[in-house]
C-alpha cells in the first residue's frame, strides 16, 4: 500500500505540536493555546478542521482526565502555572485529508516539556511510549478494531493505569467524514487492514492518578503488512 495522502497534513500537525512547547507558559490558558496552535495551523496552510469547530483541542490540570466530545469542548481561561500537565489533540483538514495527532506536555517548575525531567509525570509518558511501541508489534492488516480494543484495555490495566475514554476506544479509522469513522471499540469485528489509516490514541491515567496522559499517532500498513507511523 502507497504512503496515505494524510501524510503532508500529519507532517504539518506534527510540527506545530513540536513548536507548541516554546510557546506554553505558566501564565497560558487553554484558550491561548488554543488560539497559538489554530493560528500555527493556518500558517502552514490548514486552517480549517474536521473535527466539529475545534482544530485544536486542549485539555490542563484536572481536565486532563476530561472525556469528553470536540462538540461539547469549550476552553477554559485557567492558568497552567508551574506544574502541570497540558493535552492537545491538534486535527486540521484539506479538502477530505485529515490529521490527528495529540501530544501531552509536561510544565515542572514553569518550563514546558515534551518529555518530563522528573518523577511525577515519568510513568504516563513511559507508558505511552510502551503502549504504541507494544501496538506496532500486535497488529496486521487481520488484527480487527475489536481485538486490539480488548488487547490495549487488558495491556492497560496490566501496567496499572485506567482507560480514560468514556466508552473505553483507543483510536478510529481515518476517513473522509466524520460521521465514517470507525471506532476502536468493543464489538467492532471490521479489519484494521480494509481502511487506509487508522488512529491510536490511548487517553489513560495512574490507576486513582490525577493527570490524564494522551499520545496519539496515525498508523497505516505498508505493503508487507506491517504497521508504521505515518
Amino acid at each position: 500500500m502507497p504512503v496515505p495522502l494524510n501524510l503532508p497534513i500529519q507532517a504539518a500537525a506534527k510540527l506545530v505540536l513540536t513548536q507548541l512547547v516554546n510557546h506554553i507558559t505558566p501564565s497560558s490558558s487553554e484558550a491561548s493555546i488554543v488560539r497559538i496552535a489554530a493560528e500555527m495551523l493556518a500558517h502552514l496552510g490548514y486552517p480549517d478542521t474536521w473535527y466539529y469547530d475545534c482544530p485544536a483541542f486542549v485539555l490542563l490540570g484536572s481536565r486532563s482526565l476530561a472525556s469528553i466530545s470536540g462538540r461539547d469542548y469549550r476552553p477554559s481561561e485557567e492558568t497552567v502555572g508551574f506544574q502541570n500537565l497540558v493535552t492537545v489533540d491538534l486535527s486540521p483538514r484539506s479538502g477530505t485529508v485529515w490529521g490527528d495527532c495529540a501530544r501531552s506536555f509536561y510544565v515542572e517548575q514553569g518550563i514546558c516539556r515534551t518529555s518530563p525531567l522528573g518523577k511525577e509525570f515519568a510513568r504516563g509518558f513511559d507508558v505511552e511510549q510502551h503502549l504504541h511501541r507494544a501496538m506496532l508489534r500486535f497488529v496486521h492488516p487481520s488484527t480487527t478494531f475489536n481485538e486490539l480494543y480488548e488487547w490495549a484495555n487488558e495491556l492497560i490495566i496490566d501496567v496499572g493505569f485506567e482507560n480514560l475514554d468514556f466508552l473505553g476506544n483507543v483510536g478510529h479509522s481515518i476517513c473522509e467524514r466524520r460521521e465514517e469513522r470507525l471506532y476502536i471499540e468493543s464489538g467492532n469485528d471490521r479489519c484494521l487492514g480494509e481502511v487506509t489509516c487508522f488512529t491510536f490514541e490511548p487517553h489513560i491515567r495512574v490507576r486513582g492518578g490525577k493527570w490524564g496522559y494522551k499520545h496519539e499517532n496515525i498508523y497505516y500498513f505498508d505493503g508487507a503488512g506491517v504497521a508504521c507511523e505515518l
